[in-house]
């Protein structure tokens, strides 16, 4: 009962902190992620707002950092880190760069939903008076609703792992305890149990995904 009751004390402050870093980095992702993959997708030539220059510019940036390992851009952006939130360590210094890491993977993820969309559907829109706004609002996302629950869902996910690394160099959470006590410790228990947690997190997230893109496909 007593090594229950440590594993208790020890994994429920760390899962709230990996479940702290998982959100808000899934939001500014999104956030940020969304805006890119718009931009990505109508800028491309013989799309509604055509801008290749502009295309290839994003495009690139967007590359450029999904090509990064995370460990590595974790650590190159330190001084960041500490400039937006006041420190380099800990789970809200971390949501720096699980954002900026996760970000260039929504681009790419609502670039490739968004391409889906029955061009026809679009030049009906347009045909019909439609603004570039009104095409991307309630034309093209909503279309794509399915496909970008799916994207967003594996997105998670990704951060989730992202946030077990991110242990590894001071970013707390789950991570940081199966390094602590089920790594350095040699404390098995502690090790089977955060992996216990992650498999148990990583079904619910993907079950709940499925869920909700079956719920908005309209075929």
């Amino acid at each position: 009962m007593l090594e229950l009751q440590k594993l208790y004390s020890l994994m429920v402050p760390s899962l709230w902190e990996t479940l702290y870093m998982v959100l808000f980095s899934t939001v500014f992702a999104c956030i940020s992620g969304f805006a890119l993959g718009v931009v990505l997708i109508v800028t491309e030539k013989d799309n509604i707002m055509p801008m290749p220059r502009l295309n290839s510019v994003i495009g690139f940036a967007v590359n450029t950092a999904r090509s990064l390992p995370f460990i590595i851009l974790i650590i190159a952006i330190f001084p960041l880190s500490r400039l937006i939130v006041g420190t380099s360590i800990g789970s809200t210094a971390a949501i720096v760069p699980l954002s900026i890491a996760a970000a260039p993977f929504v681009a790419r993820v609502v670039e490739s939903s968004l391409k889906e969309v029955d061009k026809g559907v679009v030049e009906a829109a347009m045909a019909c008076g439609a603004t570039r706004l009104q095409i991307i609002s309630s034309v093209l996302l909503p279309e794509a609703l399915p496909s970008l629950m799916l994207g967003v869902t594996i997105t998670i996910i990704n951060i989730l792992g992202y946030s077990a690394m991110a242990g590894a160099i001071g970013g707390g959470g789950i991570g940081d305890l199966a390094i602590r006590y089920g790594y350095q410790r040699f404390e098995t228990d502690v090790l089977v149990a955060t992996i216990i947690v992650l498999i148990v997190m990583v079904q619910a997230i993907q079950a709940g995904g499925n869920m909700l893109s079956a719920k908005f496909d309209k075929r």
